[in-house]
């Protein structure tokens, strides 16, 4: 089920928003959807860039590894 939120935004802030929804031929609401998301996506997720350094570093994938099983067995504690 879709919400209904209100933002305060700086005049320049929305000025700004405003033009590049209307660039892209949609909604302010949508615009800021779709921009959120996508940042969402980009701090969640590795790139392929990202993703080929930490597959050929053998010592990271070997540390994962022993992490992983730690968890399974349920050894050590969570720091956070």
């Amino acid at each position: 089920m879709s919400k209904t939120i209100t933002l305060r935004l700086e005049d320049e802030v929305y000025f700004k928003i405003r033009t590049l929804a209307e660039q892209d031929n949609r909604p302010i609401s949508n615009y800021i959807e779709t921009a959120t998301l996508r940042y969402i996506n980009e701090i969640e997720y590795t790139d392929s860039f990202e993703t080929e350094n930490i597959l050929n570093n053998k010592k990271l994938l070997e540390s994962l590894r022993k992490g992983h099983l730690d968890v399974q067995k349920k050894r050590g504690r969570l720091v956070g």
